[in-house]
């Protein structure tokens, strides 16, 4: 296998980490042109175009009877799971929703110098539909982390949907559902589900907002329909950027490596190390380790294609390395990873020390596993309890402190050549 190796102090590093670093399928004009007629087709014939497009690319005969899961068979699921699984996911639900719960916005106010109240009000949303992937894995865990922080912030009606390949439904998914409190399950899946979620059909609810992670058709599907409802983001592949001083087991780094890389061939795993020696070390453990991977081919394809060793020559330089790559998962993999934490300045969820392996946070650790891809860590943050609650802000003004704020609004107001505006405010000020 052929990694690619790069040096943060060459010459033409900048150009070959951008190149790496590249990936946007969401233009692809084959996948645009071919959401775009599924939308299209949802939003005219609704039920009719989401049964035959389940049909065919799910390979079952979808109906209004059989496309939704009821509760009682989500019980049942959950009731049919070992006491090992059970247990594991009773651990990973109580957790999120712990870590959820300090994530609430309180609603605020106080009082100006004119007796007027400013505040802010926090509502919630009142219906959202969460996307759980069911194609080349079933994914539990997504059920828990997009769910509970909804419960959490206090959404009325949850829409989970998840494609079923050949009909086939997957009991730890309907379990987790079971456990997180969802309202609904729909059998259907792709940008067929995205459309009808957004734009509703006979028997799918509209919803206000769409989260959950999909393939690169879901992704560009909640992209075309970004507007008509809110999305949590336009995801890309997972990521994993390590640092490593060269003190952490070799075996575990490449095992962190291929954590991420196992997820498809699209997938980014980098490791950024200040000891060439050990870089070589990891390669070993890769070697070694690859053939008794379930899902080597892909991890092969993954590391081979979009993956990468990067030697830093200082510990500034690999800060600057990280900061510029903004990646979703950051493993601190270091003695002092607190005295580097404060100079990370973009990453969706950082990893500290030698003992936190990034694949705790897609399970179990607390924090959402729903993170900023692509460099958007730039700007965005992982999914929260804030992402299902609105803000409304509330202003409540006196006679007295009214007038004063008019004087100021009808000034403003006059020099915009607004002047219904500056009437407006004028009206009430006191005479």
């Amino acid at each position: 296998m052929e990694i690619k190796t790069l040096n943060a102090s060459d010459n033409e590093f900048d150009k070959a980490l951008e190149k790496l670093l590249s990936w946007d399928a969401s233009d692809d004009k084959h996948i645009v042109q071919t959401v775009t007629g599924i939308i299209d087709d949802i939003r005219k014939q609704g039920d009719a175009a989401l049964f035959s497009y389940t049909e065919k690319f799910d390979n079952w005969p979808v109906s209004k009877e059989a496309i939704s899961v009821d509760k009682e068979h989500l019980k049942q699921a959950w009731d049919g799971l070992s006491k090992q699984v059970k247990g594991a996911l009773s651990v990973a639900a109580d957790r999120i929703r712990q870590y959820a719960e300090h994530q609430i916005i309180q609603p605020w106010s106080f009082a100006d110098q004119y007796g007027n109240t400013l505040g802010q009000k926090i509502t919630p949303l009142k219906r959202v539909g969460v996307y759980v992937p069911g194609g080349k894995a079933a994914y539990p865990s997504s059920v828990l982390m997009n769910v509970i922080p909804a419960k959490v912030a206090g959404v009325d009606d949850i829409i989970m949907v998840t494609p079923t390949p050949n009909g086939q439904l997957n009991d730890m998914v309907l379990a987790a559902a079971y456990i997180s409190g969802v309202d609904q399950v729909l059998r259907v899946g792709g940008a067929q589900a995205v459309a009808a979620l957004a734009y509703g059909t006979e028997t799918v609810p509209a919803v206000d907002k769409i989260v959950g992670p999909g393939n690169i058709y879901v992704a560009t599907a909640k992209k075309m329909v970004f507007g008509q409802v809110g999305i949590d983001m336009v995801a890309g592949p997972s990521e994993i950027l390590i640092i490593c001083d060269g003190k952490t087991d070799p075996d575990w780094i490449a095992m962190d490596l291929f954590s991420q890389a196992e997820h498809d061939e699209n997938a980014q795993a980098i490791l950024v190390s200040l000891d060439k020696a050990y870089i070589d070390a990891v390669k070993q453990s890769i070697k070694k380790l690859l053939p008794s991977m379930e899902r080597a081919a892909i991890i092969t394809r993954s590391l081979e294609q979009r993956g990468a060793f990067i030697y830093a020559n200082t510990k500034a330089q690999a800060i600057d390395v990280a900061n510029a790559i903004a990646p979703e998962h950051l493993e601190l993999s270091v003695d002092d990873p607190e005295e580097w934490v404060e100079a990370i300045e973009h990453a969706g969820a950082i990893f500290m020390g030698r003992y936190t392996p990034e694949a705790l946070g897609d399970y179990c650790a607390g924090p959402n596993h729903v993170l900023p891809t692509s460099g958007t860590a730039r700007f965005s943050s992982p999914l929260g309890v804030y992402d299902f609650q609105k803000r409304s802000s509330i202003i409540h003004c006196t006679q007295q402190g009214g007038a004063e704020l008019a004087k100021v609004a009808s000034t403003l107001a006059t020099g915009e050549s607004l002047m219904a505006h500056a009437q407006s405010a004028q009206f009430r000020q006191l005479k």
